[in-house]
């Protein structure tokens, strides 16, 4: 019996010491708290220390896939300073205007160069078309179904893009813009080389209202002519 209360006289002491300590450490949590809503210098100094030290454990949590040295030969991106002084002002224009990296804008912009007189197309008409058609956004889609900087329709031209590597190429950007030239060529070459009518075809043909046709072909216009002037210029 003895043993047994002295057993218990240890588990109230360890109890009462337990509370305390928890008070204490209670106690001492309220005054950090109070410290810190005080002293905003030292929140934010805490509320750094810690997003560091979570990001730390979350990387440290993280399998990450191995490094690809041909990452960059991938990229569709090259230094403006690189082309020639009218195409770096192009590319620098666009970027500008449709709130784009000038880098990807510039690639865009030799790729269209190189591409344009080999289809007897000018290049400020490719860009000017691939502008209006998606703000320079190379993973855009419209609700029928045209995808890529050109807006090319996958199924109708699915041909064009199985030389390239298949559909899913439609979403490289210059994949995109050399079908979408090509498509823009035939169908100038089919409306009598009319550039009017051919954009037309492009947009739609004989489906879209004359309006709306008219539109297009102003805005396409417009934009190539400032093109042209950004190229000698800078801008507009």
């Amino acid at each position: 019996m003895q043993n047994v209360s002295g057993f218990r006289s240890l588990l109230r002491s360890a109890s009462t010491w337990l509370r305390h300590g928890l008070a204490a450490l209670g106690l001492l949590a309220a005054l950090v708290g109070l410290c810190l809503w005080l002293v905003p210098s030292w929140r934010a100094a805490g509320e750094d220390r810690l997003l560091v030290w979570l990001e730390r454990r979350s990387f440290e949590d993280l399998v990450l896939p191995a490094p690809d040295p041909q990452a960059a030969e991938r990229a569709t991106a090259i230094d403006p300073a690189s082309l020639p002084p009218p195409q770096a002002r192009m590319s620098r224009w666009l970027a500008s205007t449709y709130k784009v990296a000038p880098e990807p804008v510039a690639a865009l912009v030799r790729e269209a160069h190189f591409v344009g007189p080999r289809l007897k197309l000018q290049p400020t008409m490719i860009l000017a078309v691939m502008a209006t058609e998606s703000s320079l956004n190379p993973f855009s889609e419209s609700s029928a179904g045209a995808q890529g900087l050109m807006q090319v329709m996958p199924k109708v031209h699915a041909r064009r893009f199985e030389e390239h590597g298949g559909p899913m190429t439609a979403f490289d950007p210059l994949t995109n813009l050399r079908v979408g030239a090509r498509v823009l060529h035939d169908c100038i070459k089919l409306t009598g080389g009319s550039v009017e009518d051919g954009l037309r075809f492009y947009l739609g043909g004989s489906r879209v209202d004359d309006a709306l046709a008219a539109e297009y072909i102003a805005k396409v216009m417009a934009l190539k002519a400032r093109l042209e002037e950004a190229a000698l210029t800078g801008g507009p």
